[in-house]
């Protein structure tokens, strides 16, 4: 039988939160990705729920959730995300996080590790890696003013004859999905590179989190394969491969991903 999820709202110093709730036991934090909100969770919260506290929230600035003119970062996530626990009385989690929701897990397993008993992260973002910044591309598109959609604009016209139709194309739609999450796009690339630089996971951060940790990777999942594999030199991580056909691991893997976070809580 499916459990009734619960819809609520907190005021919080930072602003409101919005977050969907349901089940009994030990608790679990799931907390979303770049360019999603906490309805991404729902096929796996719905096979866990029979046996855990399943708690998804909105973060600050995404969706549901109020969107204050605050200066964003992760540190004003992780401390969000830490008055929001303490409201609810959450004091010993589980915190499973995917892409941004990774990065913001992993951020406050190293603050308040007396507070987390396990991670579990999925593609997590913010994992400093030696190489070309990925973001430059989206850093540009997503520029003010925006010199980038001008500018794809005025060739589209041309574009046919010289070959440049699709990528232009793709160009412009990859905007269209950035912009419908400013909040996201500030926190991976909109701010200035030395207050990203200080809060991205390098190896003496990850070196500390000593604390249990799966990661969990797509099998064919490439562009994931290199912070995953960074997170994995923590003390007590563990990588665990998934046989994937589809990308979106979370909608077509739902039943293997809740199978391994069972697995993880019960060995603990």
């Amino acid at each position: 039988m499916t459990l009734p999820i619960r819809n609520s709202r907190i005021r919080l110093s930072q602003g409101q939160l919005f977050w969907r709730e349901v089940g009994q036991g030990a608790a679990l934090v799931f907390l979303h990705g770049s360019w999603t909100d906490s309805s991404q969770w729902l096929p796996l919260v719905e096979r866990l729920s029979q046996t855990y506290h399943c708690v998804a929230p909105d973060l600050l600035g995404f969706a549901e959730s109020e969107r204050p003119k605050l200066h964003y970062s992760i540190e004003l996530q992780v401390e969000c995300l830490a008055e929001y626990l303490e409201a609810l009385k959450l004091r010993q989690v589980y915190l499973v996080g995917h892409s941004l929701g990774g990065w913001i897990a992993a951020s406050y397993a190293l603050r308040f590790a007396d507070q987390v008993k396990g991670l579990v992260l999925l593609s997590p973002e913010g994992v400093q890696l030696e190489g070309g910044d990925r973001w430059q591309w989206s850093r540009w598109l997503t520029r003010q003013p925006p010199l980038a959609l001008w500018l794809l604009k005025l060739l589209l016209p041309f574009a046919k004859v010289f070959g440049w139709r699709e990528s232009i194309e793709r160009s412009l739609q990859l905007r269209q999905t950035l912009m419908r999450s400013p909040v996201a796009c500030k926190l991976l690339f909109n701010r200035r590179n030395a207050e990203i630089r200080a809060e991205l996971l390098s190896t003496d951060r990850i070196s500390c989190l000593k604390l249990p940790i799966l990661i969990l990777q797509g099998q064919d999942d490439a562009t994931a394969a290199r912070p995953n594999q960074a997170i994995a030199q923590a003390p007590q991580a563990e990588l665990k491969l998934i046989s994937n056909v589809d990308p979106d691991l979370l909608q077509t893997e739902s039943r293997a991903i809740a199978t391994e976070i069972r697995k993880f809580i019960e060995t603990l």
